[in-house]
């Protein structure tokens, strides 16, 4: 059964290149367009989607809303937001409103169906470099970082764990994590396993998330 994706930006003209791209693939099928977030959760009560990508700027019902809305039903689709980055000061938003990752609007096609793909299997299209970029630009929207970390849950992670996740929160990738603390990339990836487990995360993004909410790491990058 082919990925049922919906399209949601109020540029027609990107969603019919877009819609060109997805239509040439057997395993993707759009079946839903929106120019805006109202016209977005309309047409999800009508119309069954596996993956939303969804622009944050948009006129009546912005893409962040839109995200937190649909995250917040019961089996909502996936949401990949779609950005321009150097403008948008609200992909930090969208992810926290539960977003599985977001790619750059100029991203090429071959990157955005692997992120489609990704995120329909449940990963995060966060990409580690991408991640580092995202942090760095929005750092100052981050709370600087304090000794002991605020969320009570970390309590629940080993000395290992927390190691893990820090060096997740900056952006490494398992194998960069496994070369830095000398481990296997098997056991770096049965660490962010068991932390995803521990302190009920979705994915990698969440981590980053929390990380940095929590003051685990600070806004320079640093733990």
């Amino acid at each position: 059964m082919p990925i049922r994706v919906m399209l949601v930006d109020d540029q027609v003209l990107l969603r019919t290149g877009f819609r060109m791209v997805l239509a040439a693939q057997p395993d993707m099928e759009v079946v839903a367009e929106a120019g805006d977030g109202v016209e977005a959760l309309q047409a999800l009560r009508a119309t069954q989607v596996d993956v939303v990508l969804m622009d944050v700027r948009m006129p009546k019902l912005d893409g962040v809303e839109t995200t937190r809305r649909i995250c917040a039903d019961p089996n909502p689709p996936k949401v990949l937001i779609l950005t321009t980055f150097d403008l948008d000061e609200y992909a930090f938003s969208g992810l926290k409103a539960g977003a599985s990752g977001f790619m750059l609007k100029d991203v090429p096609p071959g990157e955005l169906l692997t992120a489609i793909r990704s995120v329909h299997s449940g990963d995060a299209v966060v990409a580690p470099s991408t991640t580092r970029r995202l942090l760095d630009r929005f750092a100052p929207m981050l709370p600087s970082g304090t000794k002991e970390p605020r969320h009570k849950e970390l309590a629940r992670l080993t000395e290992r764990e927390r190691e893990v996740m820090i060096l997740v929160a900056q952006g490494l990738s398992n194998g960069e994590i496994a070369a830095r603390l000398v481990l296997s990339e098997a056991t770096v990836k049965t660490h962010v396993g068991r932390i995803l487990t521990k302190l009920a995360l979705r994915d990698r993004v969440q981590v980053v998330v929390l990380a940095y909410e929590s003051g685990l790491v600070r806004a320079g990058g640093h733990g």
